[in-house]
């Protein structure tokens, strides 16, 4: 199973408290994890990437195992430590200001 940690506005959005896990079938990449949510989850379609093109939106962020994953490519695979549910798939909303 996989651990998807989400940011709270988002957890209120989807009615789920800490964090939620799934189950991925094939390779674990970042477009499988988002694809599982979003069924699971339909009320979060178009929150985290956009409608139609499924682009990362502009103001969230992903991070595994300590990384930045945002700029990877959606079809990248996953750490093996985020696969096995070792460690959660983070989905972070970006901050910004000065």
């Amino acid at each position: 199973m996989i651990r998807v940690v989400l940011p709270a506005h988002l957890r209120n959005l989807a009615r789920v408290e800490g964090e939620v896990t799934l189950a991925i079938e094939g390779p674990v990449t970042q477009r499988a994890v988002l694809d599982a949510l979003e069924a699971r989850y339909p009320m979060l379609c178009g929150t985290i990437r956009e409608h139609g093109t499924h682009t990362r939106r502009a103001f969230v962020r992903f991070f595994a195992c300590e990384q930045d994953w945002s700029h990877e490519s959606p079809d990248t695979a996953l750490p093996q430590a985020v696969a096995t549910g070792a460690e959660p798939f983070l989905i972070v909303g970006a901050m910004a200001g000065g």
